[in-house]
């Protein structure tokens, strides 16, 4: 159910072929020393080494390249724009492979591994997709403006939300247990606290557009969730069920004074559970043994 945003399966995707390790969900951090172009003119040997320090991966559009100036400007992904500085010590990457940094342009989509040098950004390396990124990301929704069109999500695995454009047409559906996924769904789903599974890709602006959601579950939706009881926590209210038939597991709270069967229940014990989610959890309403 884990997924990440654009920007960082771009930066993923696109370092996967490098020597790097400990890539961070959109961003790295670590010592390094930027390797010299392969197959560039220019006296090498007069320029100094690479920067030092910790390095930067930034994902998004590169424009407005200027060969004279040696820079370019980085439209990162949902954020700003920054300038960037490059030389014959810079790497530049198309799909993988190397190519030489004269025919760096701007392009749509790019992960850059950048180091400060002094008050300025450097390019360590650049890298470069031919098709646009795709991914999947899970979380809840923590607004939705139909005006802009822009979802804000809240991830499950990455500290930092994610927005997403939702074109009209884009298809929304709902899934999971039948009296839930029967509903009509639609873009009235998306309000704050509903579990979304949302596939997307980038434009070319950088922005990530969905292009396709599922919904999960809405804020006042009930289920039955069915299982063998595999963790247990009295004292916080809350337990996990494993479906034996599709092995899926369920978290769900529970408030022991409102449901005293609650104070009987143990670990292994199979039981039949209907529970609201209420935008954040899903609480028992009714507990019984199955």
């Amino acid at each position: 159910m884990d997924h990440l945003v654009a920007a960082m399966i771009l930066a993923a995707v696109s370092f996967s072929q490098l020597p790097v390790a400990n890539a961070q969900a959109g961003q790295t951090s670590r010592s390094v020393a930027g390797p010299l172009s392969e197959g560039e003119s220019g006296d090498l040997m007069s320029l100094p080494s690479a920067p030092m320090g910790n390095s930067t991966i930034l994902g998004g559009e590169i424009a407005n390249v200027d060969p004279v100036r040696d820079r370019f400007t980085l439209r990162v992904f949902g954020q700003r724009q920054v300038k960037i500085l490059f030389d014959e010590r810079t790497r530049v990457y198309l799909d993988g492979d190397v190519i030489p940094l004269r025919d760096l342009r701007s392009h749509d989509h790019a992960s850059v591994q950048t180091v400060l040098d002094g008050t300025t950004i450097f390019a360590l390396s650049i890298h470069m997709l031919s098709n646009p990124p795709e991914g999947e990301y899970q979380g809840r929704v923590l607004s939705f403006n139909s005006v802009t069109n822009e979802l804000t999500v809240s991830a499950v695995l990455s500290r930092e939300p994610i927005k997403l454009l939702v074109p009209a047409s884009t298809p929304i559906v709902r899934e999971g247990q039948p009296a839930f996924s029967s509903a009509h769904p639609g873009q009235s789903d998306l309000v704050k606290g509903t579990l979304i599974s949302v596939r997307f890709e980038s434009n070319k602006r950088g922005r990530g557009v969905a292009s396709q959601i599922a919904i999960l579950a809405t804020p006042g939706s009930e289920f039955v969730f069915s299982g063998h009881v595999s963790f247990l926590d009295m004292h916080s209210g809350a337990m996990v069920l494993v479906d034996p038939q599709d092995g899926k597991s369920y978290r769900v709270s529970f408030n022991s004074s409102r449901l005293p069967i609650s104070k009987n229940i143990r670990e292994g014990e199979l039981l039949r559970v209907t529970a609201t989610f209420d935008g954040a959890r899903y609480m028992a309403s009714k507990i019984a043994e199955d």
